[in-house]
């Protein structure tokens, strides 16, 4: 299931429906994430849940893009997912709850 996704050939931003009782601020925090990935590193990125509810970071770009960094992509995946920790884990936590059904504790 896809949470958000940004795409910098059409300079747009998407949340899935299914999400907005998620807090503004976290709406707003998955945005300006995203929104700057695609800014510096190009392609697309989207966010998406797995059967599991891990929270995987799925990146495409278009053939031949010469503006597109695969290593910096990689570089800035890791980044965020050391800077943005917390804000992961909660959002799969969130997933797992409300989504999958499962038990917390």
């Amino acid at each position: 299931m896809v949470l958000c996704g940004a795409n910098s050939y059409e300079e747009k931003y998407y949340l899935n429906p299914d999400f907005s009782s998620l807090p503004d601020s976290i709406k707003d925090e998955l945005k300006i994430m995203c929104v700057l990935y695609v800014n510096d590193v190009g392609g697309i990125l989207t966010l998406v849940y797995d059967e599991d509810g891990e929270l995987c970071f799925q990146v495409r770009s278009e053939e031949f893009d010469p503006m597109f960094d695969d290593i910096g992509s990689q570089l800035k995946i890791k980044q965020i997912q050391r800077e943005k920790q917390d804000l992961l884990e909660a959002l799969q936590l969130y997933y797992k709850v409300f989504f999958l059904g499962e038990e917390v504790g």
